[in-house]
């Protein structure tokens, strides 16, 4: 079968159990697949989950997938782009609350940020993300202060990240340059207001502007603030002028975004 679009096909069907396993699925829960690709995965779910919907990009692998489960009433394929799915009405039509789905797949490595960032901010948001990544941007995802970035930020703001176990790179075909890793996101609640959440990440955003810079040079250059003025607001929440934005905790960024001009 040829690999298309930047897809490495799970083929270690023990590495689809330990997922399932990880995922902790009730016989009622509804699951959301993203590139199903050969299936293995997808077969391993509906063993265990009340419904999968299977949401493939590659109309040239639709064929296979729903020849091989053209008997299983549990399985849904649909032949999409997750990106371009208008997905708060795509969850509505499907009757899902935050609390009824999961996101459960081995997303294709070049579009994970899109996709968690996708799910992250939608407004009926999935209860946990159970997604195989690689290995380094799971290590990023779950970053401490000193180490972090604004993905990183973005997904501890709704979430709380952890890597479960890592996976060879042979678990998969073609085998991939890379080594990769299952992560699990759980979603907090309850959640932000939107305007507290859209001012958040506009000071979030400018901190992390030139990641040579610090902190205080970033927030006065992107905000054409007084450096003065801004190095003085950090002050005030125990930060000095010579912080950068990769240090602060998420907790400092809420402090930092309660204490900057609400009118940004």
């Amino acid at each position: 079968m040829p690999v298309r679009l930047g897809q490495n096909f799970l083929r270690d069907e023990k590495i689809a159990e330990k997922i399932i396993q990880s995922a902790n699925l009730q016989p009622d829960d509804f699951v959301v697949e993203i590139g199903p690709g050969e299936g293995i995965l997808t077969e391993a779910l509906a063993k265990t989950a009340g419904k999968v919907l299977a949401i493939e990009l590659d109309k040239n692998l639709i064929p296979a997938l729903q020849k091989k489960f053209s008997l299983n009433k549990k399985v849904e394929i649909i032949n999409e782009d997750i990106l371009k799915i208008n997905l708060n009405k795509f969850v509505i039509s499907y009757k899902l609350t935050a609390k009824s789905y999961a996101i459960v797949a081995n997303i294709p490595y070049y579009i994970t940020s899109a996709i968690i960032r996708l799910f992250l901010e939608s407004e009926i948001p999935p209860r946990e993300m159970i997604l195989m990544v690689q290995r380094e941007v799971a290590e990023r995802i779950v970053a401490k202060p000193g180490q972090m970035s604004l993905l990183a930020l973005s997904v501890q703001y709704y979430a709380r990240p952890q890597v479960l176990f890592p996976v060879a790179a042979q678990a998969f075909f073609p085998v991939p340059k890379v080594n990769s890793a299952v992560i699990k996101i759980t979603l907090k609640s309850p959640r932000s207001n939107p305007r507290e959440t859209k001012k958040f990440f506009q000071i979030a955003r400018a901190g992390f502007a030139a990641k040579r810079k610090t902190l205080a040079n970033n927030l006065a250059n992107s905000f054409h603030l007084d450096k003065k003025e801004v190095e003085n607001k950090l002050n005030s929440i125990g930060l000095t002028p010579l912080t950068r934005a990769q240090e602060l905790s998420l907790e400092d960024w809420k402090k930092l975004a309660e204490i900057m001009n609400p009118d940004l």
